[in-house]
């Protein structure tokens, strides 16, 4: 029997989950399968994988073919670079130990790696969201003006129009003055 380590789809339309599963090559995508061993939500960023490393390394090493997607998780889970350093101890290049501590390094290098890449995105995050306050803050400023600017004009047409009217009093009461003289 052909054994694929595959992905089995679920959740909702437009919004794709999956299994990560030992099938029958022969069986179809959403059918049968032999165990499951983890799932892979694409969803998120970045894709969040919940793996059984152990059994994924076990399947691995009886033979099961991942496909190529699978192979792509599993190689960025470490899964395919245990199954090579096992593979070396078992021809004598190393012993388990110092396999055991190669494997160590790369997952801190890889951490290291994906904490860099986290804060890189929280920064990023945190400068456009500084960036669009200092963009509101200009526009508050332009409209604040311009209100400004409006009831300075009103203030003025007002003291222009009570000016007015004072003089329009005045005038009528000087004409009155010279005629009574």
């Amino acid at each position: 029997m052909a054994t694929k380590i595959r992905l089995q789809r679920g959740g909702r339309k437009s919004y794709a989950f999956y299994s990560i599963v030992i099938a029958d090559a022969r069986a179809p995508r959403d059918g049968r399968f032999t165990e499951k061993i983890g799932t892979y939500n694409p969803n998120t960023n970045p894709a969040t994988v919940d793996l059984n490393f152990d059994r994924a390394l076990y399947w691995l090493e009886v033979g099961a073919q991942p496909t190529d997607t699978v192979r792509n998780i599993l190689s960025r889970e470490g899964v395919l670079l245990m199954k090579h350093l096992r593979g070396g101890v078992k021809k004598g290049a190393f012993d388990e130990a110092a396999a055991q501590k190669k494997f160590d390094a790369w997952k801190a290098d890889k951490q290291k790696g994906l904490d860099k890449v986290r804060e890189e995105e929280a920064k990023a995050k945190k400068d456009a969201a500084k960036k669009a306050l200092d963009e509101e803050k200009k526009v508050n400023e332009a409209v604040a003006k311009k209100v400004a600017e409006k009831k300075a004009a009103a203030a003025a047409e007002a003291a222009e129009a009570a000016a007015a009217a004072a003089a329009e009093a005045e005038a009528p009461a000087a004409e009155e003055t010279p005629a009574e003289a």
